[in-house]
């Protein structure tokens, strides 16, 4: 056993079998696949997951076999843990190492941890040539994801046009985002820590508002936390109208989503913008859709909008980047992890050695007061400076800005930020 495993051990025992297993994700590619199995196969009991357990079972009797180890692998990245499916997949690799469709596996493995390099050296080892689809697909989109634009571009420009079908949608994401890519680099550094050049290249959306907060320590212009304002709010809307001009977009509606933050913000745009507000129509053409966050859209709507009605631009507040929306937003205010909407229900600590924290109710007044208070607020000193390189990145990008479908990509790219739980 390695050094970690006991201790997932007792938290199993312990009846926490989720927490378990998320305390070997920073050191499962070491596990042994025989202890791997052994240990998963108790999981999957605990969790009532009967096929889980079926491979983990016959794993652990035959951890030389390469189909054993592959249809572990493949059902534990059906379960939603991938760091589990690493070690079998790379021992299936090393049992069969033609078989193909252990790499796939073991590729979309590491994309779903973000391990793009790590995906990359797993592609380039492959026996002879890579098959360009998925292989070439997935090499230049792990090297892209993991910021090797140079890489990314060459691979693309040998990749042969798709015989089926089935792969037209993964070559035009590819494409589109290398030369987004490109236009990037003409107006930021796209490196580590050049957020809103990658938020572009991998989605498509210009991002208005980099996090201040622990920029340096970790967060990259993120933020973890954000008690939302009506300032910010207001400042955000402002960022809207400034990308929309440097574009040259011109939206002759505004379309709220329909939950009752996108109403409220929707209204205060179409104010800001002086334009009227009609009925949500994903088919509409010329205009700007507003939603606060995404997330908190039926995803039948969603889906709606993801091939995108021609100069249509939906805006996004506050967008969340560790749980990505379906869709791309192509103007996106802020990133979150967990936000409260400056009407939403909040704690509060009074003051006194003694107090206890409170829970402020949400605000239920009118959406339409509400969003007058939003054009009305006053920022505090210092926040209504405009970013100064906001105007002159979308007006860098705009012939590559707001085209083809609104495509999800779940991953935070070359530039990480810290996670809270």
């Amino acid at each position: 056993m390695t050094s970690d495993l006991p201790g997932a051990w007792k938290t199993l025992e312990a009846g926490d079998a989720p927490a378990a297993v998320q305390s070997l994700r920073a050191s499962a590619d070491d596990l042994p696949v025989r202890d791997l199995a052994e240990f998963t196969a108790a999981v999957a009991r605990a969790q009532g997951l009967d096929d889980l357990a079926t491979v983990s079972e016959a794993l652990r009797e035959q951890p030389d076999s390469a189909q054993a180890c592959y249809d572990f692998g493949f059902e534990c990245l059906e379960v939603g843990a991938p760091h589990l499916a690493v070690p079998a997949l790379r021992a299936a690799r090393a049992l069969a190492p033609a078989a193909a469709p252990a790499l796939w596996e073991l590729v979309s493995a590491m994309e779903d941890q973000e391990r793009h390099a790590d995906a990359v050296r797993e592609l380039r080892a492959w026996q002879g040539d890579l098959p360009d689809w998925p292989g070439g697909y997935l090499l230049a989109y792990n090297a892209l994801c993991s910021g090797d634009v140079d890489t990314a571009r060459e691979v693309l420009d040998h990749l042969s046009t798709p015989e089926d079908d089935s792969w037209d949608l993964a070559h035009d994401r590819i494409t589109r985002m290398v030369d987004r890519a490109g236009t990037a680099r003409t107006a930021s550094a796209l490196d580590g820590q050049d957020l809103r050049g990658w938020q572009f290249t991998l989605t498509g959306s210009i991002l208005g508002h980099l996090s201040p907060f622990g920029f340096d320590e970790g967060m990259n212009g993120r933020f973890a936390y954000l008690g939302d304002q009506y300032a910010l709010c207001r400042n955000g809307l402002l960022n809207l109208a400034a990308v929309l001009e440097a574009a040259g977009a011109r939206p002759d509606a505004v379309m709220p989503l329909p939950d009752r933050s996108s109403r409220i913000l929707g209204l205060a745009a179409a104010r800001l913008l002086d334009l009227p507000v009609v009925p949500v129509d994903p088919e509409r053409s010329d205009a700007l859709v507003v939603a606060y966050d995404l997330n908190d859209t039926e995803p039948e709507l969603l889906r709606a909008l993801a091939p995108r009605a021609p100069g249509q631009i939906l805006f996004e507040r506050a967008s969340c980047w560790t749980s990505p929306p379906g869709v791309s937003a192509d103007v996106v205010a802020v990133l979150h992890q967990h936000i409260v909407e400056p009407w939403g229900e909040t704690l509060r600590m009074p003051p006194g050695p003694d107090s206890e924290v409170e829970r402020i109710p949400a605000d239920d007044s009118p959406e339409e007061e509400l969003a007058e208070r939003i054009l009305a607020a006053e920022p505090e000193e210092g926040e209504e400076d405009r970013d100064a390189a906001l105007v002159p990145f979308a007006e860098a990008v705009a012939d590559h800005w707001a085209r083809g479908p609104r495509l999800p990509v779940a991953t935070s790219g070359p530039v990480r930020s810290s996670r809270f739980e």
